[in-house]
């Protein structure tokens, strides 16, 4: 498989803090990539690398054969970029947004208009295109994000946290177009995220925490190295129900909303098991196949949102002061 992006031993630090730690992969042409992991990961770090908008503390990253510190210019025309936050000009119409990043890329002026006529239909917008950007929803704002990003036709799109803020269903729109940008021009798509159900629309994820990848698999692969069932049981008495895991199944639970939460193989089997013996009192039990949050926490001991928006600020905060 042809490497569109290549990464090795990547790291960044701000001062004494490491935001990306000796971090590698590798991404195929054609490729939806994830790198999934929870605020303050090193994921916005990494995809500001390798746009050329942040130089690497040591390693080397590749965008379409071409080094991130040794030729960003080249990189620049070979990617698109759709940050997490919106960079649309909301004084200008749909069409006058991917007009002027055409020409901010140098497309030939005999081709612009074709271009943005044909992404502007790639996301249905062709018919909102002499509208005011302001007046947009946040899912159009974003299709109008990625068909601004297609107008110079990049071998890559690069996407930090593409649905942030969407609702289900402009978050599942979104995911269909990006499906379908991948369809009819093969290209790869380079994106990060915090959600779990949208990380199984990737072909392989990387699971990042503290700036270090910890997996790297595609989404049914790393579920079943978990290899166990999840056991969810509510009760009275957690502390009297977690001894008994622990001295007679060997079995580590942790506490949850009523209740406990614990791993098991054959967990149907486990539950007949548990029922029929001595044991605490039981509200309710629960079994289901393992799932990317699962593959999170049984990694990193936590799942992916304990380190919330209050943390990631903590860091940010050390990280300045440190510089």
């Amino acid at each position: 498989m042809t490497a569109a992006i290549e990464v090795q031993d990547l790291r960044k630090a701000y001062g004494e803090v490491e935001a990306v730690r000796g971090i590698g992969f590798s991404v195929g042409a054609g490729e939806i990539f994830g790198f999934l992991g929870p605020n303050g990961a090193g994921k916005t770090t990494t995809i500001k690398i390798l746009c050329t908008l942040l130089q690497p503390s040591s390693g080397t990253a590749r965008l379409a054969g071409l080094d991130v510190v040794a030729s960003p210019s080249e990189v620049r025309r070979r990617i698109g970029v759709i940050f997490q936050d919106p960079a649309l000009d909301d004084r200008l119409t749909a069409e006058e947004n991917l007009w002027l990043h055409a020409v901010a890329y140098r497309v030939a002026r005999a081709e612009r208009a074709g271009r943005i006529d044909e992404a502007l239909r790639f996301v249905d917008l062709h018919d909102r295109r002499k509208d005011l950007t302001r007046t947009f929803s946040g899912g159009m704002k974003r299709r109008l994000e990625i068909a601004r990003g297609l107008v110079h036709r990049p071998d890559i799109l690069v996407l930090d946290e593409p649905t942030t803020g969407l609702d289900p269903q402009t978050r599942a729109r979104t995911w269909e177009v990006l499906r379908d940008l991948r369809r009819k021009y093969g290209t790869t798509l380079f994106l990060t995220t915090h959600y779990m159900d949208e990380a199984e629309n990737c072909d392989r994820i990387a699971i990042v925490d503290h700036g270090r990848i910890v997996a790297l698999d595609t989404p049914a692969a790393l579920k079943r190295a978990v290899g166990k069932d999840l056991v969810v049981a509510r009760t009275s008495d957690p502390a009297a129900l977690a001894r008994l895991l622990q001295e007679k199944y060997g079995l580590a639970s942790s506490a949850s909303d009523g209740g406990l939460t614990f791993m098991v193989e054959a967990g149907d089997a486990f539950i007949v098991k548990l029922l029929t013996g001595d044991r605490p009192p039981l509200d309710g039990i629960s079994v289901r196949r393992p799932t990317l949050d699962d593959v999170f926490l049984s990694l990193t001991g936590r799942q992916i949102r304990a380190e919330g928006a209050e943390n990631s600020m903590a860091r940010v905060r050390a990280m300045a002061r440190r510089r």
